[in-house]
């Protein structure tokens, strides 16, 4: 298998993953940060902005995943590819939100 299979999967995993904080922020009516608020990923974008762009982000990670290549998410190279970009984007999304939301240092009770 072509490595750029492989780094197309890993950059499918990363839109899958950055698709659903989005999409749910926006389906539950809240706003969220978006590369579309001013500043750029720090202030809030509307619900329906956050909305098609988890949409978009979808779209992506469809032509990544399911466009290029033949992936089986029983191979253990490209489920890990996947899997991988899925894990680097939620932990970057962790700690960079976490600076707005509390939860890179949340009180103790």
């Amino acid at each position: 298998m072509p490595w750029f299979y492989l780094l197309a999967y890993f950059g499918g995993g990363l839109f899958l993953a950055n698709a659903i904080p989005h999409l749910v922020s926006g389906m539950m009516g809240r706003p969220f940060q978006s590369p579309f608020a001013k500043p750029s990923g720090e202030g809030l974008s509307s619900s329906t902005v956050n909305v098609l762009w988890g949409g978009a982000n979808l779209v992506l990670a469809y032509v990544l995943i399911c466009r290029v290549g033949l992936f089986d998410l029983r191979n253990a190279g490209e489920a890990a590819a996947l899997g991988g970009g899925m894990l680097l984007i939620s932990l970057f999304s962790a700690r960079h939100f976490g600076r707005f939301h509390g939860g890179n240092h949340p009180v103790r009770p």
